[in-house]
């Protein structure tokens, strides 16, 4: 027998889809109450592609360097004199298109660590980068993404969080893959209600009015009004008139205009947990740039200006205000060999680096165990050996930033197993201090500091 509906009830459920239109794709996890709020924010930029480790983070000294310039007689980044590496810790050196970063690297904001990546045998790029994406290495019939998951163990997260995580760029990222709560935009000034000029606030208003208490689910109810609210919130904030702080200055391109969201966002307190933002242009098989220079001098570029330029705008001095609890981890689905082809570029590869961003990070140090270059330290006589599973730095930041119990990494990442810290980052949750005697009395722990004194 046909159920009879009213024009009222129609509406009702058509509205689902106006706020899905408006791009409002808001919370819906089930946010446990914690005593300790965790209120850090994660930015995962994904270098599509499979950049050159070997050139980005070079070796300057010893038997490796001397491999490493006869492998690459074209392409070898110069120990010294003009155009030289940027000298990290002695051993290794930083390519110098990645000038802007350098002085963070000194000021201990930014970490490096090398001989990093999977440790499943692939070259496909893309079957790479779905198993670092999904955190299940070997394995591509996941449903979910690692963030995803991280958002649905995480028990400290914020009460009411209305925009948890965020795709900056047209489409959701692989990692944030099986949540409805992640947002994929550009801008957040792209973020608002549409519909016809004249009309707009009668449609608002009409909305609304559809989302009152009466004969509609409460989950429909609530969803829609913290749709509403979140766009009136992010329409007042004059996004269009945004000016990043501290004169940061993000270069042209959708990369820059990504990261300029991101920061936008995160300074807007609207619970931004987890970010995502792709750089691509890293498959340098053909004409990569001789002496340091060429298309991937450009590309390195472009990410230090862009990395920079964020955690200026995000500073509040002596790495506080929103860097502090802003981590930044730079990934790529591999590396690249360690011989340069005849085309003076470089095929895929296996070994490759991760970069460490924010205030709150143990920087000025390069992490993981080195290799080799000879040939029998070669993964398959050709490539970088991985000595660090991209997971542990992920692990790390995870524990130690997020406040995940590691105990839920094995949710997080199935199959992963035998985590030990790195302590690439500082602990923002440490436990408490139990002195000795009958009577325990739990006192706060002071986060050890981080980089050079401030004044």
């Amino acid at each position: 027998m046909p159920v009879a509906i009213s024009r009222r009830q129609f509406l009702r459920g058509c509205s689902t889809t106006i706020a899905a239109m408006a791009g409002a794709r808001l919370t819906r996890l089930a946010f446990a109450a914690s005593a300790t709020a965790n209120d850090e924010i994660l930015v995962v930029v994904f270098l599509r592609g499979g950049w050159d480790a070997l050139n980005v983070v070079p070796p300057l000294a010893g038997p490796d360097r001397a491999l490493y310039e006869q492998a690459r007689p074209n392409l070898r980044v110069a120990a010294a004199g003009p155009g030289a590496a940027l000298s990290l810790d002695g051993q290794f050196g930083l390519h110098p298109s990645l000038a802007a970063l350098y002085p963070l690297y000194q000021a201990q904001r930014l970490a490096v660590v090398h001989a990093v990546g999977l440790t499943t045998d692939t070259r496909s790029h893309f079957d790479a980068m779905q198993f670092m994406e999904l955190g299940t290495p070997g394995v591509k019939t996941t449903a979910t993404g690692w963030l995803t998951r991280h958002l649905q163990t995480a028990a400290n997260l914020p009460p009411n969080v209305v925009f948890p995580a965020l795709s900056a760029g047209g489409t959701t990222a692989m990692s944030l893959l099986g949540t409805a709560d992640a947002v994929a935009m550009s801008s957040p000034s792209g973020f608002r209600l549409d519909g016809a000029w004249n009309l707009i606030d009668e449609q608002r208003a009409a909305l609304r009015d559809l989302y009152t208490p009466g004969d509609l689910s409460d989950w429909l109810r609530r969803a829609g009004t913290e749709t509403l609210d979140t766009i009136d919130l992010v329409e007042q904030s004059a996004l269009g008139t945004y000016i990043p702080a501290n004169g940061a200055q993000y270069p042209a391109g959708s990369f820059g205009d990504n990261l300029r969201a991101v920061a936008q966002l995160i300074k807007m307190d609207l619970g931004l947990q987890v970010a995502t933002v792709d750089l691509g242009g890293w498959d340098t098989h053909e004409y990569q740039g001789d002496n340091a220079g060429g298309y991937l001098a450009e590309r390195l570029q472009e990410l230090a200006l862009g990395l920079a330029a964020l955690y200026t705008d995000l500073d509040g001095g002596c790495g506080q205000g929103y860097a502090r609890r802003t981590t930044v981890v730079v990934m790529s689905e591999f590396g690249r060999r360690l011989r340069e082809n005849a085309n003076h570029g470089t095929d895929h590869g296996h070994g490759s680096a991760m970069f460490v961003l924010g205030g709150s990070v143990r920087g000025g140090h390069v992490y993981g165990g080195w290799p080799g270059l000879a040939t029998g330290q070669l993964y398959d006589g050709y490539d970088l050996a991985v000595t660090t599973d991209y997971r542990r730095v992920l692990s790390d930041i995870l524990t130690r930033r997020l406040g995940q119990p590691t105990a839920n990494l094995s949710a997080i990442f199935p199959g992963y197993a035998g985590y030990t810290p790195l302590e690439i980052v500082a602990d923002a949750f440490p436990p408490p201090l139990v002195p000795a005697g009958p009577h325990r009395v739990y006192l706060p722990t002071l986060t050890q500091g981080i980089g050079p004194s401030c004044p």
